[in-house]
């Protein structure tokens, strides 16, 4: 067994991966914003929702209440810079457009999205649970967009190291490399 120890729960073991997420401001222009608290949940039947929790008081919070719509787009480490950027640059500031990227529209969805993502997920909101100062957001997966690099099998085949997502527990991970399948270790 492994020697461990307990700890108060700031250690709390959060890993996650890295999102930006794009919303549609009042005035139609695009707004990003980092956002870690993402992960999904199976539903009825084949269907899952993106859940996504937002705390405090940002534009894209904001965004995502009034059109119940946005664009999660995984941060690949070729991102980093721009994740930063976004992480640094607030709404209320004005424009994020101090650093060079492009932006398509979603193919179902409405939403900014950015081009240099490998995995985007086009959402729609379909419920919210309040929590303190944080909403979660349980979304409709409308529309997935992936990388032609990525060659699927079946819908658990998506090759992570070809993705090279940034995981996010308080600093900045990568996965190095595959390991194997479920049943491959009995």
């Amino acid at each position: 067994m492994a020697k461990r120890r307990s700890v108060d729960p700031i250690y709390s073991m959060c890993v996650q991966p890295a999102f930006i997420i794009g919303t549609n401001n009042e005035d139609g222009t695009a707004n990003f914003a980092p956002i870690t608290w993402v992960s999904v949940t199976h539903e009825e039947g084949d269907g899952y929702l993106l859940v996504i929790s937002m705390s405090g008081t940002k534009m894209t919070k904001k965004n995502v209440l009034r059109t119940g719509i946005f664009s999660a787009n995984l941060v690949s480490t070729d991102m980093l810079p721009l994740m930063d950027y976004f992480g640094s640059k607030h709404a209320k500031d004005g424009a994020k457009n101090d650093m060079s990227y492009k932006v398509s529209r979603g193919e179902i969805v409405d939403v900014p999205v950015l081009d240099e993502s490998r995995f985007v997920y086009e959402c729609e909101v379909e419920r919210t649970v309040e929590t303190g100062d944080s909403t979660t957001f349980f979304c409709r997966i409308r529309n997935i967009q992936m990388d032609e690099k990525l060659v699927c099998e079946d819908i658990f085949d998506v090759d992570l190291t070809v993705l090279d997502p940034v995981i996010y527990s308080d600093k900045y991970h990568s996965i190095g490399k595959m390991l194997g399948n479920i049943g491959d270790f009995i």
